[in-house]
């Protein structure tokens, strides 16, 4: 069991980066890698955690990227070490802007009556401050009844509170991760919300423009979905990987290495992207 998508403190996930790389070892897990939202900063702590018990690591990180569709898309970005000192200035400005955009809900929010403030958000967020933290201060305030109805009626693309991200391209993003000796993968294919002859084409265009991987086992992928992506990555010649989008209590039905209790990623899927990185023979 292996697990290459999961957040810690250092974005938006729960545990810390050394607690997740425990929590792996105590799940079992033969493979790990860090994957946080725009940040680097929880990789080191993971890192030399990973190395002292001994578990398979990956470092790597999941930008935002600009997609004019219905979804979103996320890029999630590979790498062997943490010393990724390339990409800091790039996700300096992408933490600026989202620590903006936290302003920005909040006060969407107190304009609609509800009564929060920006300093008890940073009071139940142990590491950087993101939509699930606001979505678990509406809870405990009894505005929403449950986290899923916070992101219903506030949070979500579409709703009253929602501010979208300062995004890069999808060329931007890859050529970063590239320029730092990474491997970028496409996270979780089915948020972008598209049919199945748009993906294909999307995804023949991404690969011209350097794109490596696709993250084709994920736990909201259905049976048929993950049989069609498997079918197309490999047509292409790409790497396939997979992960949880472990968050710890922030998406507590999801179990690291397990997702919904549907997933069961290849070791494999470790194997040849490490294999990738080591020897930039990259597909």
């Amino acid at each position: 069991m292996i697990d290459l998508h999961t957040h810690s403190t250092a974005s938006d996930g729960t545990y810390s980066p050394r607690e997740l790389v425990l929590l792996a070892i105590k799940e079992g897990l033969s493979a790990l890698a860090l994957t946080d939202h725009d940040t680097i900063d929880g990789l080191k702590e993971a890192y030399e955690t990973a190395k002292e018990v001994g578990l398979p690591f990956l470092c790597g990180v999941e930008i935002s990227v600009k997609f004019n569709g219905p979804g979103h898309f996320h890029l999630l970005g590979y790498f062997l070490t943490p010393e990724i000192s390339g990409l800091k200035e790039m996700l300096r400005k992408l933490k600026e802007a989202r620590s903006r955009r936290n302003e920005l809900m909040i006060e969407k929010l107190q304009a609609l009556g509800v009564e929060i403030t920006l300093e008890e958000l940073k009071n139940i967020a142990s590491g950087e401050i993101g939509r699930p933290h606001i979505a678990k201060l509406l809870l405990e305030k009894g505005v929403v009844k449950t986290l899923d109805e916070a992101f219903e009626r506030y949070l979500k693309k579409g709703a009253p509170a929602y501010v979208p991200k300062a995004f890069l391209t999808p060329e931007e993003a890859i050529e970063e991760i590239l320029k730092n000796r990474g491997i970028p993968v496409m996270a979780h294919p089915v948020t972008l919300k598209v049919d199945k002859d748009f993906l294909k084409r999307y995804l023949y265009e991404l690969k011209e423009k350097g794109l490596k991987g696709v993250e084709v086992f994920y736990t909201e992928h259905s049976p048929s979905f993950t049989q069609f992506l498997f079918d197309l990555v490999k047509k292409l010649d790409l790497l396939i990987t997979g992960g949880s989008d472990f968050h710890g209590a922030n998406k507590p039905d999801i179990k690291l290495g397990r997702g919904l209790g549907n997933l069961n990623i290849p070791f494999d899927c470790y194997k040849n992207l490490k294999e990738a990185l080591e020897n930039q023979v990259i597909p």
